[in-house]
């Protein structure tokens, strides 16, 4: 297993998982002991970091996914990384596939979240504790004082941002220093690039979660494929509707071409081209399926040349490609 350092000091495996979709946002939430069987199938294949929220549930269990993550990874706390989110909470009454989000980072909030997550955890510290989205009602630099205040504690140790602009990473790293963000990043999503240089000046690590734009970059979908149009957000996502399919067609032979000719998968070359881009990157895709997992592990050890990425760049820069999901509407605290 290859390991990357996130901010100063957190030693992560290079390729983390993502917990979100056993419980939330792709298909029906699998059965509590399904769940906790492939988290810690994860673990024993060499994962070391794991990523969950608090929000990452259902209407009936907001916070299922935390306390899978938790029950499953009891055995092995001494051994992995755990990251979760506190900052946000989804309006269910919304017909939305998926549910508008709410953002909500009042200290009182977050003092209050982070004790629950720590109690559906089983843990007397969180590794990584992301602000899940910015609130544009409380000032960065508040929140940054709290999360100071919960490392003086020792409740959390690194403290993280998710889809935050330079001006936000900025303000709050005067505050307390940001070990990494988490923002949405793959082939077909590459807008965040901008801020490789602010991360490289301040030394924070970059978290890239849907590496795979939620799965359509592996390849294995086509016009036959459906999904669940009740718990699953791929029903709605553009990248998967069947016009998109055609303007994709480009993007999915390159990666299927350059697959064969390394004897990997499509999945592990975006993956790869990710991983090669940048030291401090940490790809986190999710998966139901334990062979997809072990591939997703094992793209950390598919290496691409320095030029083999820029010319991956340059096609993709000229590449037509239908539009992908950007996330969930944000709406206004009441």
């Amino acid at each position: 297993m290859r390991y990357r350092t996130l901010g100063k000091d957190l030693r992560v495996s290079v390729v983390g998982f993502g917990c979100m979709g056993i419980s939330h946002a792709y298909g029906k939430p699998l059965e509590k002991k399904e769940g906790i069987r492939l988290i810690q199938q994860a673990a024993d294949i060499g994962y070391t970091f794991f990523d969950t929220a608090e929000s990452y549930g259902t209407a009936e269990n907001p916070h299922a996914n935390e306390e899978l993550v938790g029950a499953a990874l009891k055995p092995y706390r001494n051994q992995v990384m755990i990251a979760t989110k506190f900052g946000i909470s989804f309006d269910t009454s919304s017909t939305e596939v998926n549910h508008p989000i709410i953002p909500d980072s009042r200290p009182e909030v977050i003092f209050s979240s982070v004790e629950g997550s720590l109690k559906r955890l089983g843990t007397d510290h969180i590794d990584l504790y992301y602000q899940h989205r910015v609130d544009p009602n409380i000032p960065i630099e508040e929140v940054a004082g709290v999360m100071s205040k919960l490392i003086q504690q020792g409740k959390i140790t690194h403290w993280g941002l998710s889809e935050a602009t330079e001006d936000i990473i900025r303000r709050a790293h005067k505050v307390c220093p940001v070990t990494a963000i988490q923002n949405r990043y793959s082939m077909m999503a590459r807008w965040h690039e901008e801020l490789f240089p602010v991360l490289e000046e301040l030394g924070i690590g970059f978290v890239a979660f849907s590496p795979l734009a939620n799965g359509l970059l592996s390849a294995r979908y086509d016009l036959s494929s459906s999904f669940d149009p009740t718990y699953d957000y791929r029903s709605m996502m553009p990248q998967f509707q069947a016009e998109s399919l055609k303007k994709n067609e480009t993007l999915l032979s390159l990666l299927q071409e350059m697959s064969r000719a390394k004897n990997v998968t499509p999945a592990q070359i975006s993956l790869a081209w990710m991983i090669g881009k940048k030291p401090y990157l940490v790809p986190i895709p999710g998966t139901r399926n334990p062979k997809r997992m072990l591939e997703n592990l094992k793209a950390s050890e598919v290496i691409l040349s320095d030029q083999e990425i820029k010319e991956l760049d340059q096609a993709l820069d000229q590449m037509e490609m239908s539009e992908v999901f950007g996330g969930s509407r944000i709406e206004n605290r009441s």
